[in-house]
């Protein structure tokens, strides 16, 4: 089940892989799988990194704890200090994205292009949930992808199908000391009560073999969406310039309502910024009564003036900046 092999043969011809260490089970047990496929003939260099957020006094050792077992592995190891003013609120989500914007910058100076995160099926099975609760579209519960590109390098999670009790259990057998990181236990964190769900969702059935089979039927109709959408948009699109698009009312009011959606929301973004779902869902609704009633339509999303115009088509461009009035 955790044949090295098996979980890093497609990284073969990377040049350097990069494992984000934290000190808990699963990622000491992705650096352990990490390090012995490195031994092959051919691999690639691993090296290890771990964040320093320096919430708590005891970060500094956990972090220096990392890099003697990355040593004893055989594995060059450093330490990213976060320096500066810490957030005060999105505490989680700030800390996230400075963590992965240090990885990035650090394995592009070791000329790796690939990073590595510990990501396991508990974690997915969280990750749904979590975006379940927050009203998330289809495309949010197909989970967290095994491969993404961020930065330019290619960012892997090999584990999403391993449960944590297996990693926790490679450690023990391995002899390799984890911590369990107190900050998965702060109530001020919404998903510390998710994880206080997870054994009565499971017990309900809801476990982590439901949530993953959520995210498989949902990335697929995530790509039937996409390529309905792409689709629809060959045969909507009039004009598409810079800071343009014409669609054809006509195509546009026949088409189903998601994609139709998708394709506005698509369009807006490009010309102006991203709308939040709920908004853009308002605003594709009425816009879609305004087709059926041919009546006249004109709102504002995201920067651009959306607008229906009486030779059947729906035009978006840049919204007119507001006059800033003159104080005497």
């Amino acid at each position: 089940m955790l044949s090295a092999d098996a979980l890093l043969s497609d990284l073969a011809a990377a040049r350097g892989l990069l494992v984000a260490v934290s000190g808990g089970p699963d990622s000491l047990a992705l650096l352990a799988i990490a390090a012995d496929w490195s031994k092959g003939a051919g691999r690639p260099p691993v090296f290890a990194a771990t964040f320093n957020h320096g919430f708590r006094e005891a970060s500094r050792d956990e972090a220096q704890a990392c890099a003697r077992i990355a040593q004893d592995l055989g594995v060059p190891h450093a330490i990213l200090d976060w320096t500066g003013a810490k957030p005060a609120s999105r505490i989680q989500e700030e800390a996230r994205n400075a963590r992965y914007n240090a990885l990035v910058a650090h394995a592009g100076t070791l000329g790796a292009d690939v990073l590595l995160t510990a990501h396991h099926a508990d974690d997915q099975a969280e990750t749904i949930l979590f975006r379940l609760m927050r009203g998330s579209a289809i495309g949010g519960l197909a989970g967290m992808k095994t491969r993404r590109d961020i930065g330019g390098i290619t960012h892997v999670r090999p584990l999403l199908h391993l449960r944590k009790a297996d990693l926790v259990a490679l450690c023990v057998d391995r002899g390799l000391p984890f911590i369990n990181d107190p900050s998965n236990a702060d109530p001020r964190f919404a998903r510390t009560g998710l994880r206080r769900l997870a054994p009565l969702l499971e017990e309900a059935g809801m476990g982590v073999d439901a949530f993953a089979r959520l995210a498989v039927r949902a990335a697929r109709a995530e790509a039937a969406l996409v390529a309905g959408t792409a689709d629809l948009a060959c045969r909507a699109v009039r004009v598409r310039e810079p800071a343009l698009t014409r669609l054809d009312s006509g195509v546009l009011a026949q088409a189903p309502a998601e994609l139709a959606l998708r394709l506005l929301m698509g369009e807006i973004a490009r010309i102006g910024r991203a709308p939040r779902l709920e908004q853009a869902e308002a605003v594709a609704a009425h816009l879609r009564e305004a087709l059926s009633a041919h009546a006249p339509f004109r709102t504002t999303l995201g920067g651009v003036l959306i607008e229906l115009k009486r030779d059947s088509e729906v035009v978006i461009s840049p919204e007119t900046p507001r006059a800033t009035p003159v104080i005497p």
